[in-house]
This record gives C-alpha cells, structure tokens and sequence, in this order.
C-alpha cells in the first residue's frame, strides 16, 4: 500500500494527522496541500499532531512532507507535536531543523518560456529520431546476417508468429474488408446513378480495392492489432528484465526477438492484402447485384476487365512495405519502452499511432512514385 495521509479533528481544536501505508519517493513526494485545506477548513484548530501506527516503511520523502508541514504550521502560529511519529523520524525531522534556512536557498520554480519549450521539444524529437536511426541500422545489419545464414532465432517462434499474424486475423480482416467494399459502392453508386452508368460501380470498387484500399486497410488493422501486440509484449519483457537476460546470455534480442516479427508480418501482410481485395470485391458486388439490379456475371466480367496486373502488384508491394514498417514500429516502441506497467501501454499505444503515421506517408509516396512511374 502506498503512501496514505487521512486527517482526524479531536475536541474540535486539535487536529490529528494520520500517516499509512508505505511512503517513498517511487510513490511521489507527499503535499502539504491537504493540511493546508484543513486549516482554512477549520480555523479553531489549536494544535497539531500525528498519527504514524499504521507507518510500514519510509524514506526521505515523509522528511519532506512533514518539513512542509512544520513550515506551514509555523506560519500559521499552530503549535506541532511530533510524540506521535517513531523515534527516527522525530530525530531527522528536529536535525533538518537545527539549521535555519538560508535565505534565497530554495530555487523559485518559473514556467519554462515559449523558446524553452520549443528547444527542449527540438531536442527530444531530435533524439527519437537518432534512437530510430539507429534501430534501423541495427536491423539492417540484422536482415543481413539473416540472409547470410548468421542470424539465430527459433523457428517455433515463427511459426506461432505467422499463425498470429495471418490466420487469426482472418475474421477482423473479413469484416472490415467486406464494410469497405460496400462504403465504397454506395459512395459509386450515389453519383453514377445521376447518368446511368451504375455498371462502373465494379470498376470503382475493384480498382480502389486492388491498388490503395485493400492494402492500407488491411495494414492500419495490423497496426492496431499486431504492431500494438509487438510493443505490449517487447515492454513487458524490457520490465521484467527478460531483454537484459538474452542480452546477458549471449543472444541479440534484435535476432531473436525483433526478427522473426518482422519476417511474420513481411510474409502475411501480402497474403492478407489479397483476401482482402477479394472479399471487399466481394463487398461491393453485394451491392451491385442486391441494389443495382446487377448480374452476378456482368459484375465479376466488369471488374475483371477494369482491374489490371499492374493494380494487383503494385498493391501487394505495399502491403509487404507495409508489414515492414509495422513491425519495426511495434517492436521499436517496446524496446524504448520504460520500466513500468503504465509505460507499457503508453508504448502500445505510441506504436498504433507510429504505424499508422507511417502507412500514410509510405502511401503518399507510393501515390507520387507510382504516378511519376505511370503505373
């Protein structure tokens, strides 16, 4: 249990400051806050004193708080009683206090100005950026040995990994990839009813689905799926120090752990990116032949010949670019990770909006390559 401070009030002018509970510095320094609210709440108070026999452990962080508390209560002209705290601490607490403070001692806390804030968000970006820089670096000379035949990691880790990645994503895929499909013909459908032409509504959701669609919604789901799961999983082995043990033992966590991430996702994302071409096909011909008074034949035959090779390629391309940067964000965010729970969901959750960012600048570039190129 962590530091707790309860207040009781005795015969109305005495007030009883009740310590429990474990204080130390990883549970944050105590505030003289509340006692003050307890003195203007109550102004008849004459005395005050302490309650410490629910006190486990301590350190300096109680000496502290109760040096606040005896300068608040000097302040105020409130006499403090000190018999109800253990031995020790009464000596530290009288020892702090044998020596007045010197004057302009304590450091007026100012709010950092507008171009403090600015250089120290510079230099924080700068310095993620060099950490990223050189995990890159790493992994570079990591796929290297791989194809070298050096790199050393379990193939049963791979295996489960490609299981996680391409088969039990199989449902989440299905279903937003069909939602898709069927936005997008209802969006087709809307303006090409105006001149009859509801028959492009094939070309329309084949050609989206095949070159952009398909592959950025699949791989923005594995961002928030898997990338997340990476950084979760790497974060708790860095807090339970498990990292530092395959380190300690000879092994590179970038081999064993980072690789076969990276080589799952690389091999499943353009799998993936296929089933869910043909399933938000298979979205929008709902439409076009539920809604659109379409044949079954006239929509495969219409999207068939709008779809070329060139579509199919160029989007399963992505997609593997894609499950590149996936787990290389994931398993970035879970190596920075710190040692604590919380930050292993804050890594989780840089990881998600990390990928994401990603995929929409790598399709950005990929929209102006692929127009620069003709494809």
């Amino acid at each position: 249990m962590m530091n707790q401070l309860s207040f009781e009030r005795i015969d109305n002018d005495i007030l009883l400051i009740r310590l429990s509970g474990s204080w130390h510095l990883r549970g944050g320094l105590g505030s003289s806050g509340a006692f003050e609210r307890e003195l203007q709440a109550f102004p008849a108070v004459r005395r005050a004193g302490f309650d410490a026999q629910k006190l486990t452990d301590w350190d300096s962080s109680i000496l502290t708080f109760l040096a606040r508390v005896s300068d608040v209560c000097r302040q105020r002209g409130v006499p403090l009683d000190l018999a109800g705290l253990p031995a020790g601490l009464r000596q530290l607490l009288v020892l702090a206090e044998a020596v007045p403070e010197r004057a302009g001692a304590r450091q007026e806390v100012t709010a950092p100005s507008l171009l403090e804030r600015v250089g120290a968000t510079a230099i924080g970006v700068a310095g993620s950026a060099a950490e990223m820089l050189a995990f890159l670096g790493d992994m570079t000379v990591t796929f290297v040995r791989l194809f070298g035949m050096k790199a050393r990691y379990r193939a049963s880790d791979l295996f489960l990994l490609i299981q996680q990645c391409g088969a039990q994503a199989l449902p989440i895929v299905t279903l937003i990839s069909f939602l898709v499909g069927v936005i997008l013909a209802f969006v087709g459908a809307i303006q090409l009813k105006q001149f009859g032409a509801q028959i492009y509504v094939a070309n329309l959701v084949g050609v989206a689905m095949m070159r952009e669609m398909g592959a950025m919604m699949t791989a923005i789901l594995m961002a928030g799926r898997t990338g997340a799961a990476f950084a979760a999983q790497l974060g708790t082995m860095k807090v339970t120090q498990e990292i530092d043990a395959f380190t300690t033992a000879g092994f590179s966590p970038l081999e064993f752990l980072v690789l076969p991430r990276a080589i799952a996702l690389i091999l499943m994302m353009p799998l993936l990116c296929l089933y869910s071409d043909f399933v938000g096909i298979a979205g929008g011909a709902a439409i076009g032949v539920g809604m659109l008074d379409l044949s079954w034949t006239t929509y495969v035959q219409q999207t068939m010949h709008a779809v070329r090779l060139t579509d199919t390629v160029g989007g399963v391309f992505k997609s593997a670019v894609y499950g590149v940067l996936i787990a290389l964000a994931g398993c970035l965010r879970g190596l920075q990770a710190g040692n604590s729970s919380s930050a292993v969901g804050d890594a989780a959750t840089s990881a998600v909006v990390t990928g994401i960012v990603a995929i929409i600048a790598a399709c950005g570039i990929f929209a102006v390559v692929f127009y620069v190129l003709g494809i």
